[in-house]
């Protein structure tokens, strides 16, 4: 089997040791390479030409931006017959992705599990989703859920603090209070339109929308944050928006979520499960996040479920 090793040495809990140790472990079940990052986006480069060069596995050993862009290399031109398979060796500080598949958050039992599934042939195939033309595997946000990744980022040091999202989230909320997008989610009809065309449903005066391609959406801590309970990597996209960025909204839903209610509802609240896309609009440019990782500011974006899109070591 011949594989590649991409690592992000800027990653919150990768060090040169556990680089080494991952490395010597695979190379005694693999022919292996190993590249380290140096750029933003040379992962993407590096899982497309691995794609291209018939690799059989990439290994990505950092977070979950390392593994978004890894993912979007292997599938530049969309899932095949030929696509690598992905394995993860978490290495961030949230490892979201990683931990949605069930994997352990310890490289070192990670890197166990992982050697195990290559040995066996172990694997599964996970569904992804699409905000236009980039791939996010666990969830995308629009408005504060993306305001909050952009303060992160702003903050974000080689040790993260546990905390570090807790602060991001009140400082974005400051902000988006004070002027809240106007959006508007357009979901499709129970039924299609005569012309084989999706018939769309029209949903307006939302604030804040996120997208999830699996369940928990985050972790607090140790503490899952479960969204749309019913969303896996193994249904269509599921989304929750607020109507409302009201302290009293907020501080309700968000007490729900922590709760770890089976199914969040509420009059300010919005949620779809298992849809195969949506589309939200915004009146004004307004920040996109997806798996953690701001893309940019937009007036518009679709979200595509893609079933099956990708095979995964487990």
């Amino acid at each position: 089997m011949l594989a590649l090793l991409v690592v992000n040495p800027q990653a919150t809990s990768t060090t040169p040791a556990g680089r080494d140790v991952l490395a010597h472990a695979l190379a005694s079940d693999v022919k292996l390479e190993v590249l380290e990052t140096t750029y933003r986006g040379h992962a993407v480069d590096a899982a497309r030409e691995a794609a291209a060069d018939g690799y059989d596995l990439v290994v990505v050993h950092g977070g979950d931006g390392t593994v978004n862009e890894v993912v979007n290399g292997l599938l530049t031109d969309g899932p095949t017959r030929r696509t690598p398979m992905l394995g993860v060796v978490p290495g961030g500080s949230a490892n979201v992705f990683a931990g949605a598949l069930g994997l352990p958050k310890d490289p070192v039992e990670a890197t166990y599990r992982l050697l195990r599934a290559i040995e066996s042939g172990s694997s599964r195939r996970i569904g992804l989703g699409r905000a236009d033309d980039r791939w996010f595997t666990f969830n995308a946000g629009v408005g504060w859920d993306a305001a909050v990744v952009d303060a992160v980022d702003a903050r974000r040091r080689k040790r993260a603090s546990p905390t570090l999202y807790v602060r991001a989230a009140l400082a974005a909320y400051a902000q988006q209070v004070r002027r809240p997008p106007e959006l508007t989610m357009e979901v499709p009809g129970a039924e299609p339109a005569e012309s084989g065309d999706t018939e769309w449903i029209s949903i307006e005066g939302i604030r804040a929308a996120v997208v999830c391609n699996t369940n928990p959406w985050t972790y607090l801590r140790s503490r899952p944050l479960r969204l749309v309970p019913g969303c896996s990597f193994d249904t269509g996209l599921g989304v929750l928006a607020l109507r409302s960025l009201a302290l009293p909204t907020v501080l309700r839903h968000g007490a729900t979520i922590l709760r770890g209610a089976k199914y969040p509802r509420g009059r300010q609240l919005v949620r779809h499960d298992n849809v195969p896309h949506l589309r939200v609009i915004s009146s004004a440019p307004v920040p996109i996040q997806v798996d953690g990782d701001l893309v940019g500011e937009r007036t518009g974006v679709l979200f595509t479920a893609v079933p099956d899109a990708l095979r995964v070591a487990v």
